[in-house]
């Protein structure tokens, strides 16, 4: 009996453990695998295999029973989630329900997730912008949050080895503040677009509109076609997934990837209850799961543990892997664990319209759009608020339609459209500062339906906030106001955070174990061998899309385990 014990053990066990399969975890799993190692990625949701698993990537519009909106019913059940851009008809199925994972919410907070094999890579917005020494300096020159135990040059090689096998478009554009990377060539800015570009360019020597940086393949490179992905079709319905593999996910390029090792074990249906902790060993030595399916509860074993849930789940997993050494979670010796969240501010629109161009239209589609690097605070205190913020920026040329008249000149007036002006608009992504009010923790009496404990959160906005959102708003009016722009109109939304769908932080990087969690390798400082290399691990938020660092960030530090691994040190 003891040797079948002895097996049962044996085939628990793997070189090494993802908890997660999204953008960072995918890439954990191909880099695990690419080193030779067994790996076991864990994931909660159901399995999505590439191409075979988007059920509406390639319907028309007239083949949804309610053309791509989603009944009356479904909204009012799930009242979070409907506030989210992408969740309709076509991808209701990608998305977490309210009521599958329940959370209590002590602040007004959308917890938007996506529970399957890729994660929210199938969902994410696909824009990928590097940090700068701006970024990383920031909390030590401005005085907030701790400071990040790496610098730009750290990272930076990171960076382009990630840009070349997931496939960047952009354009070199010398901003200081928005370091060039391994670009493929970029998607093209309309007149407007450019006009505008000019306009600003000649009125302010410290902005720049830029065309945006994105995962899609524009000209494919023998890496890509080796991973069977194909030259991004413009088709803009990304959220179903793509059968071209033309824009990065996990499900496209990184889990295939490492599936043709033979390393890789792909287990779904699996939610991770805790990480496991050996205190006569000093080290954790595996991962306790929840059977979705059965509710069967099993553990695996490793050597080392990438925990890359995606930034809330990633705090609710170690603040719930308690043991007589780590009584209030793994590693969280100092009490900080899911404080200092941060994400990013997207409450603020400004919009317009415009007169000129009228010889000119827009024609086909584009899944991408310019961008306004942040430039408020950037090479000093500038204003009343810290940091910044950047923005997106977009022109086209509207159809008008005569809807006076009955019958057949109602008929014919609705087939013939006319062109109508431009119309033009941005919104702001601003960076908020982590402060320790804003967290997360687990509730003490509600219980999920694998009775783990729910996510208590507790996040807002602050007066710094309210103030970046006021100065956006001016300064982009100012903006559009020089470039001869009419009507315009700049809202604010209100929109509860969580909607921006960047959270980071709460398992924090640092250089002092006394306030932080993590070290310069996103190692636990207190539990070596688990690394946590997605949100979570976010010191500050920047004003940039984060998943292109968590990416770089996931690839440098497994190849710092592997190596330590060699060295017996793990």
């Amino acid at each position: 009996m003891a040797n079948l014990a002895i097996d049962a053990v044996k085939d628990m066990t793997y070189d090494a453990i993802v908890i997660g399969s999204g953008i960072s975890g995918g890439w954990a799993a191909k880099e695990l695998t690419g080193h030779g190692l067994k790996t076991l990625v864990l994931e909660r949701g159901k399995d999505v295999k590439h191409i075979k698993d988007y059920p509406t990537t390639t319907k028309n519009p007239w083949e949804f029973e309610h053309r791509g909106q989603l009944p009356l019913e479904v909204k009012n059940q799930n009242p979070i989630i409907s506030k989210c851009y992408a969740f309709y008809e076509g991808t209701e199925h990608f998305f977490v329900k309210d009521a599958e994972h329940p959370y209590v919410q002590e602040k007004p907070f959308d917890w938007i997730r996506g529970y399957q094999v890729g994660g929210k890579s199938l969902l994410w917005a696909r824009q990928t912008q590097r940090w700068s020494d701006f970024d990383f300096e920031g909390p030590a020159r401005d005085g907030f949050a701790v400071d990040w135990p790496i610098r730009y040059a750290d990272i930076a090689p990171w960076y382009s080895y990630v840009e070349k096998f997931a496939g960047i478009s952009g354009n070199r554009d010398g901003v200081p503040q928005l370091p060039d990377g391994e670009f493929l060539p970029p998607h093209e800015m309309n007149c407007v677009e450019t006009f505008f570009q000019k306009q600003v360019a000649q009125k302010y020597k410290d902005r720049q509109v830029i065309m945006g940086r994105a995962a899609h393949i524009t000209k494919p490179q023998p890496i890509h076609l080796e991973q069977g992905r194909a030259q991004c079709q413009h088709r803009t319905i990304c959220e179903r997934g793509c059968p071209f593999g033309g824009y990065f996910s996990s499900n496209a390029s990184t889990i295939p990837w490492a599936a043709r090792t033979g390393n890789l074990t792909l287990r779904p249906d699996s939610v991770v209850h805790s990480i496991i902790y050996d205190d006569e060993k000093g080290k954790a030595t595996g991962v306790r799961v929840i059977d979705a399916n059965t509710k069967e509860v099993m553990e695996f074993y490793a050597k080392i543990i990438f925990v890359n849930a995606a930034a809330l789940n990633t705090n609710l997993i170690l603040l719930n892997s308690t043991s007589k050494r780590f009584p209030n979670g793994l590693g969280n010796d100092n009490g900080l664990m899911g404080k200092y969240v941060g994400f990013h501010n997207y409450r603020a629109r400004v919009s317009a319209e415009y007169d000129g161009h009228l010889d000119s239209t827009t024609d086909g589609r584009r899944p991408n759009s310019p961008y306004i690097p942040r430039f408020r605070n950037v090479h000093k205190q500038e204003t009343g608020f810290l940091r910044g913020y950047a923005a997106g920026f977009n022109a086209r040329r509207n159809n008008v339609t005569n809807q006076d008249g009955l019958g057949e000149s109602l008929k014919n007036s609705l087939l013939n459209p006319s062109l109508g002006g431009w119309s033009v608009g941005s919104h702001m992504m601003g960076e908020t500062i982590p402060k320790e009010s804003n967290y997360v923790a687990l509730d003490k009496s509600q219980k999920d339906p694998y009775d783990m404990p729910q996510l208590k959160v507790s996040i807002d906005y602050d007066e710094n906030d309210e103030k970046m959102t006021k100065d956006y708003m001016e300064q982009m009016t100012e903006m559009f106001t020089n470039a001869g722009f009419k009507n315009i109109q700049a809202k604010d939304s209100k929109q509860a955070p969580g909607l921006d769908i960047h959270e980071m932080g709460g398992v924090r990087m640092g250089k002092d174990p006394k306030t932080s969690l993590l070290n310069k390798w996103n190692q636990l400082h207190e539990c070596k061998n688990v690394f946590v290399t997605d949100g979570a691990s976010m010191t500050s938020t920047s004003t940039q899309n984060p998943s292109l660092t968590y990416m770089a960030f996931t690839a440098r530090a497994v190849d710092f385990a592997v190596k330590e691994m060699k060295k017996m040190n793990l």
